[in-house]
């Protein structure tokens, strides 16, 4: 009877390693949504992990965060790139009244679904903002997103699907501002077919992020927020509790560590207007910040 057992208890320990092992050979999902700073992100997170030793399996340019977040919950995802605020907007669907930094944060981690966490905020942060062109902003003297209330109804807004329902878009800008456009144009996250609109005068305003580097590259005007409709915006990775093992959880946290709202604007501009990889401009920043090891 007790060799029975003591084959039993063998045979259950081996089962249970054996099953540990089997979900510790699992790949680490890397997901994110689709615009040029999260492809870049997603790529600087899977390099530093796989630098670690983990698997990793890439899932980017999947669509926007109404599709990626609700994939993370499921596990179809296991690690986002994400923004503090942005996500703190969505999840409260624009009702919480936090604006800086570390109210952010704290209201993110006490609205984040179970099993998901909210790792180490990095310093960069990237905003939701709206630019015009210099003969725009000279045409209706822009300077800030309130100057935009009394000729937005001559106006047409162009930006992602998603910016006409969000509170940090559409929402917010008539409730927060009075601002009322004669139209909205769905387009793309700041990508090809928002620039586009703009430089041809199909949009008169554009949804972009601010550190995009083809703002500054093209002399266009990003109005100021003066009434904080966008609340602080700091960079962080958001994973499955179920994966993150010390090494997964140091390794990323290792990222927010070094990662600026300079490096944003550099690695941004390069890609969106030097039309560097962003595989190669992830793999770059990764070695000049020594993660690689």
């Amino acid at each position: 009877m007790k060799k029975l057992s003591l084959l039993l208890a063998c045979a259950l320990a081996t089962g249970f390693i054996a099953g540990e092992a089997s979900a510790a050979s699992k790949p680490v999902v890397v997901g994110s949504t689709n615009f040029t700073e999260q492809l870049v992100l997603a790529n600087i997170y899977t390099d530093v992990l796989e630098a670690r030793g983990v698997t990793v399996k890439k899932r980017l340019n999947l669509g926007s965060r109404e599709v990626v977040f609700p994939a993370l919950k499921s596990g179809e995802l296991d690690v986002l790139p994400e923004y503090s605020g942005a996500l703190l907007g969505f999840l409260t669907n624009g009702k919480s009244k936090a604006h800086k930094q570390a109210a952010v944060l704290k209201a993110l981690r006490q609205n984040l679904p179970k099993g998901i966490v909210a790792l180490k905020a990095s310093s960069a942060q990237d905003k939701d903002g709206l630019v015009v062109t210099p003969a725009t902003a000279r045409k209706y003297h822009l300077k800030t997103i309130a100057d935009l209330k009394p000729v937005a109804g001559q106006l047409t807004f162009g930006g992602p699907p998603e910016a006409k329902t969000r509170y940090v878009g559409v929402p917010g800008l008539k409730q927060v501002y009075g601002v009322q456009f004669k139209n909205f144009r769905a387009l793309d996250a700041g990508g090809p077919l928002t620039q586009s609109a703009l430089a041809s005068g199909a949009i008169d305003v554009a949804r972009m992020f601010t550190t995009q580097g083809v703002i500054s590259d093209r002399g266009w005007v990003l109005l100021k927020d003066n009434k904080n409709l966008v609340p602080a915006q700091n960079i962080l990775p958001v994973a499955r509790k179920a994966i993150l093992t010390p090494k997964i959880r140091k390794a990323l946290n290792d990222v927010s560590a070094q990662l600026t709202t300079e490096d944003l604007q550099r690695m941004n501009q390069r890609v969106s207007v030097k039309h560097d990889d962003p595989e190669t401009v992830a793999e770059d920043w990764v070695k000049q910040h020594h993660l690689g090891q």
